[in-house]
C-alpha cells in the first residue's frame, strides 16, 4: 500500500472513529441511577427542587428553568454563554464546579456536589435525560 494510500485510510478512520460516541448510554440504567439524584432534581417540567427540574435538560440554552434561583458560579458560566447539550453535559456530571470554571474562566462553585465518576454511568445518564 502506498504512503499516500496509507495516510488516506488513516484520515478515514479517525473521521469513522470521531463521529462515533465514546460510550454509548442506556436510559433505562440512567434511570435507575437518577434515584440518586431526585432528592435534588425531578424530570417533570415545572417542578424545582434544590436543584432545577431536568424536563428537557438536554440541549436547554443555560439558566432558562423558570422559577428558578441559579446559583453564582452556574449564573457566571451562563454569562458566557452556554447550551446543556451532550458534550457539555458530559464534563458537567463528571464535575460540575469545574466545568463551571472553564465556562466561566475563572474559579467557581456549582451548587451541586454530587459528581458521576465513571464514563458508562454519565452516558447513561445524559441518555435518560434524553428521554424527558
Amino acid at each position: 500500500m502506498s504512503l499516500s494510500r496509507k495516510i488516506a485510510f488513516a484520515a478515514t478512520s479517525l473521521v469513522i472513529l470521531a463521529a462515533v460516541p465514546a460510550v454509548a448510554g442506556d436510559a433505562e440504567n440512567g434511570e435507575k441511577l437518577f434515584k440518586r439524584c431526585a432528592a435534588c432534581h425531578s424530570v417533570d417540567a415545572g417542578v424545582n427542587k434544590v436543584g432545577p427540574s431536568l424536563a428537557g435538560a438536554v440541549g436547554r440554552d443555560c439558566g432558562t428553568v423558570d422559577g428558578y434561583k441559579y446559583g453564582k458560579g452556574y449564573q457566571a458560566a451562563c454569562e458566557k454563554g452556554f447550551v446543556s447539550d451532550e458534550a457539555f453535559l458530559t464534563d458537567y456530571l463528571k464535575d460540575p464546579s469545574a466545568k463551571l470554571s472553564e465556562i466561566a474562566g475563572s474559579k467557581q462553585r456549582s451548587k451541586m456536589a454530587f459528581k458521576l465518576k465513571k464514563d458508562e454511568d454519565v452516558a447513561d445518564m445524559i441518555e435518560f435525560l434524553k428521554t424527558k
